[in-house]
């Protein structure tokens, strides 16, 4: 099975709002925007072992915290969700429950196709599915169930006395939920109940699909524990289990078993066995086994993840709809790429939430979609698609800026990597200039991208453009002139600026001040990469400084680190950085502030 389409209704931060999903997709947005929301979501309809967690849902679940009945209706959470690529099981079980979807509209076909079996060949099935929750006064308790939404049945409004939580409609049950194969691994720092014995934990899903296959497991281990001897003849615990038997036998009647007195390491029963039970590791380089809880929080992640891949082993790779917050938390780069290669070579469907780069630079632009919310708590989703004549490869050739600039609220595109450093720099320095009110693009979220040449700046503004993100860019006067289609893109930058100089150095030159240009002269003579030549005489002309520097920094052009962000962190405040650049700067971050006051929510989400 598909996840391709989820509605959410009054859930957590969202008061309304849909994504849309084809095949394997990365969810990708700003802090609380609504990614978790989505996985958390997808596990209240599809998880069959989330309806062990009590109560289902509770106050935080509803948008805004507001759950109490008004004027006899009750705030409803509802999460509807369609299901296409259904395996034959599927449309047999679910036959009467299955409606006709239009791939190309992402949405229901009319009329209705034919029942599936008379003419499948023309008919993409999928199955709709819904989740509802409420806080019932009279119980003084939340309730929750997934259904059946088909026919369309589903109730607008929950009244606070219906006693039927689905309005007559019919239970999608834990066993309706194991067909479509949902997995979920959250964001795992303890494991605590995710590798125990609990109901619903991951082991206890090993265990139950494994006993499907070979056998009554709970009371083959109760037995095994029944036999463990604790206080046998040979033990320290004989001496005190007689001398209680001796004490006990004067107020109570035992049995004439010498057992009738005995310690056990269990109640053996399959409830307290459950919580004792823990899973023991022995991990390099160290040699004893120690309980899970003691693991670091990369092993503990890897391992629920290799307790996922047992899951998904047993139910059939290829069929599983695997969803997977943060793979990244406490893994190296090269652990994050080998998950993630993992997954989607192995599930039917992998979601993945993630703020790493190394993480999204596996997705093709067409499997990312980028989550955004407004303050009335609408939330909307847009597949990053490429502009015509803008090629994968390219897409491809800057994957790792890419991936960075996803992330990103806003991108200010360059054309080089000397470009990126110096903006970076000059930004550090308006940050420290107290006299000044300017945010730091690190905090502002905004992402410096290198275009690789002038020419190419104005071809990244429609990308970034399409991805619904402010987009920046500048660039120096060009040797030959854009063309009429270069200047067609460059009206989508949200600001553009061609500063008028034939190269950064001739910038830097000609809008830096002598001091600053003295200080740095001075502060490069003696590093290991100084170019040599004449050195600068403190008696020398404005015309001979400027000189000296330009010699400098053309002969050390192109490092990323190079002479030009030396020269730049000469500046000691806003006023001495050059105008062409510093100015750029604040307009952008004028622009992103006004942007963040006019989006600002009024009060704070319960959105996790």
């Amino acid at each position: 099975m598909l996840v391709r389409r989820i509605t959410l209704s009054h859930f957590r931060g969202v008061a309304a709002g849909t994504v849309r999903l084809d095949g394997n997709a990365l969810l990708v947005g700003t802090n609380s925007v609504g990614k978790s929301t989505i996985c958390e979501a997808l596990d209240l309809v599809l998880g069959p072992e989330r309806m062990f967690r009590r109560p289902v849902i509770d106050e935080y679940d509803f948008y805004g915290a507001q759950y109490q009945p008004q004027d006899g209706n009750a705030p409803a959470v509802r999460i509807d969700v369609v299901l296409t690529d259904l395996a034959a099981e599927a449309e047999r079980r679910f036959r009467s429950h299955l409606r006709r979807w239009s791939a190309e509209h992402g949405d229901f076909a009319e009329p209705e196709a034919p029942t599936p079996g008379e003419d499948g060949d023309r008919a993409e099935w999928c199955l709709p599915v819904v989740f509802l929750g409420r806080f019932n006064p009279q119980e003084d308790d939340f309730e929750g169930a997934t259904f059946f939404a088909h026919p369309e049945l589903v109730p607008d409004d929950l009244t606070e006395e219906s006693a039927d939580l689905g309005g007559g409609l019919k239970p999608f049950t834990r066993a309706d939920k194991r067909l479509c194969r949902f997995l979920y691994l959250r964001p795992n720092r303890t494991g605590n109940r995710a590798l125990s014995f609990q109901r619903g934990s991951l082991l206890d899903t090993i265990v139950r699909l494994e006993s499907e296959s070979t056998g009554l497991l709970w009371e083959t281990a109760l037995r095994d524990v029944a036999d463990v001897v604790i206080a046998g003849d040979e033990t320290g615990f004989f001496k005190v289990r007689t001398e209680l038997r001796s004490r006990v036998e004067k107020f109570i009647s035992l049995s004439d078993d010498p057992g009738a007195v005995d310690v056990r390491v269990s109640e053996l029963t399959r409830e307290h066995l459950r919580e004792v039970l823990r899973l023991f590791l022995a991990t390099q380089p160290g040699a004893h086994p120690v309980p899970f809880n003691r693991l670091s929080t990369g092993s503990l992640n890897l391992l629920v993840f290799a307790l996922l891949t047992y899951i998904a082993e047993l139910q059939g790779d290829q069929s599983v709809i695997f969803a997977m917050e943060e793979p990244e938390i406490a893994l190296p780069p090269h652990a994050q790429r080998r998950l993630v290669d993992f997954v989607v070579s192995k599930m039917g469907q992998v979601i993945i939430t993630s703020h790493s780069p190394y993480v999204i630079e596996k997705f093709d632009p067409d499997r990312v979609v980028v989550l955004d919310r407004d303050h009335t708590g609408t939330l909307t989703s847009t597949p990053v698609i490429l502009p015509d004549g803008f090629k994968l490869k390219k897409y491809r050739e800057h994957h790792r800026q890419f991936a960075e600039a996803v992330l990103a609220r806003a991108v200010l595109v360059v054309e080089g990597g000397t470009e990126v450093a110096l903006f970076q720099a000059a930004a550090d320095v308006l940050d420290a200039d107290p006299s000044i009110d300017y945010l730091h693009p690190d905090l502002a979220g905004l992402s410096l991208f290198n275009a690789g040449g002038d020419h190419a700046v104005p071809l990244f503004a429609p990308v970034f453009a399409a991805m619904g993100k402010a987009v920046f860019g500048i660039h120096d006067q060009p040797t030959k002139p854009l063309d009429l289609a270069l200047k067609d893109k460059s009206d989508q930058f949200t600001d553009y600026k061609e500063i008028p100089y034939r190269g950064i150095e001739t910038l830097l030159v000609a809008e830096t001040s002598i001091d600053v240009q003295r200080r740095f002269a001075a502060a490069v003579v003696n590093r290991s990469d100084h170019p040599g030549g004449t050195s600068l005489l403190p008696e020398a002309t404005e015309d001979e400084v400027r000189a000296h520097v330009r010699h400098l920094l053309q002969a050390r052009k192109g490092s990323y680190d190079g002479y030009a962000v030396l020269l730049i962190n000469e500046c000691r405040n806003a006023a001495e950085l050059p105008p062409s650049v510093s100015d750029f700067l604040r307009a952008i971050d004028a622009h992103l502030r006004a942007a963040s006051t006019s989006k600002a929510e009024p009060t704070a989400d319960p959105e996790s």
